[in-house]
């Protein structure tokens, strides 16, 4: 099958169209730029499901030092502070350019902007837009403002599947469509591929999201950063449908409560409750279920009447699963939600790689540290867009000869799915991931969803403590020094070959 060659005209290639990859592109306008879409435009992104909103300090008892002591208490020692204040004194600014784009946020009948709560916040700071469907309102009026955009050009039913590297420099994008394979020409290339989520069994994240990004950026010879941190969202509708519909952490900042089979609130002596930071609620849940238990959100008293009007998202999800909220009690588990990890970035989105970037979820920036505060992840994609569109812009274009040829293996993460939610779940251990790299190591140089959870094993089995998201049950407490992990393919792979001969070697004695 021939290569069919594209020349973008030294124009960017932006991989990825969530929230992330459609504000880069509105921040690079006037500047002509290709956006590429693996589905229709806003058909399966991450950014479409998101219930919770964004935070930022807009309420008139809040301020971004608030806002920023919330999320590194949430990061737990490992947030990058100069990075998340700067994002968090963006955050105002940028929900007002949203407005000004289209978006239609939740607002009192005078005008003012509705706020809501969620866990680990001291503040209501939550914007919402349509209550639980904030993601899918925001990626509304995108869509519609780069389609009207003349600079963008949206091709769509095209997935990134390497990326062509020279020199430690980006040299073009090698595709694949129903027609064959592509090969776009480009020295800047922006990644904005959301998240891993299809590489679990329990997730509320897209089946497709499954490490793309971050494999297009490992394969390229990037350095990935903190990639063991990987957030559960506690409550995610217990029930067959995978993905698994989420049942929003701002149901229980107006008040739900979780209960088992018998009605007791088993995390009343949880500091914080229902509202403790997301990794507490999730280990507490499924060490209950764990024990034969079952766990339940509890919407009837509070927010009670409302609970329909105020998450009609959620509520249609429990209609179609059968459950009557008001008379109820609905079924929850923790699930794959958020990958604090990503590709190592710097203040302007910059990765290890010439000429290459990424923004939204693929990205690394140090702003969630070990454990993601609720609702700063879109707030992290629409600040940092802007900030990639303009390192980006002042970067100069170059063009380049295809360096790779011939169609690589689409994605397809089903087979690993049992291992990964295994090895890689709420509570780890050591020997759990040493199990997972041995199974993981023939299938990594050929299979993009083996590298990654390949990568992440050993992320994991390295850091050797329980911090945030990332819980060791061999390795309880948390270490007395915080550090960020760094992580190449080239050095998983020697470092999951050394494992491999050491255990051969342990089993001939």
């Amino acid at each position: 099958m021939n290569l069919d060659i594209r020349d973008p005209g030294g124009r960017p290639v932006i991989i990825g169209a969530g929230i992330a990859g459609l504000m880069t592109a509105l921040h690079l306008a006037p500047e002509p730029v290709l956006l590429l879409s693996r589905t229709p435009l806003g058909a399966d992104a991450s950014s479409t499901w998101a219930q919770g909103g964004l935070a930022a300090s807009l309420g008139p008892d809040d301020g971004p030092s608030l806002h920023l002591a919330d999320t590194l208490a949430a990061g737990d020692g490992l947030c990058d502070a100069e990075v998340a204040r700067r994002i968090v004194q963006a955050a105002p600014s940028a929900i007002e350019d949203l407005a000004r784009r289209g978006v239609r946020f939740d607002r009192s009948p005078e005008g003012a902007l509705h706020l809501g709560l969620e866990a680990a916040h001291s503040r209501r700071r939550i914007v919402h837009a349509g209550g639980d469907g904030s993601g899918r309102e925001i990626m509304r009026a995108l869509v519609a403002a780069v389609r009207s955009t003349p600079s963008i050009v949206v091709v769509e039913g095209v997935e990134a599947r390497r990326l062509a590297v020279e020199d430690n420099a980006v040299a073009g994008v090698l595709a694949s469509c129903s027609t064959g394979p592509m090969f776009f020409a480009t020295g800047r290339v922006v990644l904005a591929t959301g998240g891993i989520g299809g590489l679990f069994l329990d997730t509320t994240n897209p089946l497709g999201s499954c490490g793309q990004g971050l494999a297009l950026a490992a394969r390229a010879g990037a350095v990935l950063a903190d990639l063991e941190f990987i957030q559960f969202h506690p409550t995610a509708l217990d029930g067959p449908d995978r993905p698994m519909p989420l049942i929003s952490e701002a149901v229980r900042g107006e008040g739900a409560t979780i209960v088992d089979e018998t009605g007791r609130r088993f995390l009343e002596g949880v500091p914080g409750a229902e509202l403790a930071p997301r990794d507490v609620v999730a280990r507490a849940i499924s060490k209950h279920l764990s024990k034969g238990h079952r766990a339940f959100l509890d919407v009837r008293e509070k927010p009670g009447p409302a609970f329909a009007r105020q998450f009609p998202t959620i509520a249609s999800a429990c209609r179609r699963a059968g459950i009557d909220p008001a008379r109820g009690l609905i079924p929850i588990r923790p699930a794959q939600h958020y990958h604090m990890g990503g590709v190592a970035v710097d203040g302007a989105g910059r990765t290890s790689v010439s000429g290459l970037w990424a923004c939204g979820e693929v990205a690394s920036t140090g702003l969630h540290g070990a454990n993601r505060l609720a609702s700063n992840s879109l707030t992290e994609a629409i600040v940092c867009a802007r900030w990639v569109a303009e390192s980006v812009a002042g970067s100069l274009g170059g063009r380049a000869k295809p360096a790779i040829a011939g169609n690589q293996p689409s994605p397809d993460p089903m087979d690993l799915r049992p291992l990964l939610s295994r090895a890689l779940g709420v509570v780890r251990d050591g020997e759990g991931s040493k199990a997972s790299i041995r199974r993981l190591l023939p299938l990594a140089a050929a299979s993009d969803p083996a590298a990654i959870g390949l990568m992440i094993a050993i992320a994991a089995l390295l850091r050797q403590e329980s911090r945030g998201a990332h819980y060791r049950a061999d390795f309880p407490h948390r270490a007395a020094v915080a550090r960020r992990s760094e992580l190449t393919l080239d050095a998983a792979m020697a470092a999951a070959r050394e494992l491999a001969f050491s255990q051969t070697l342990e089993k001939a004695m």
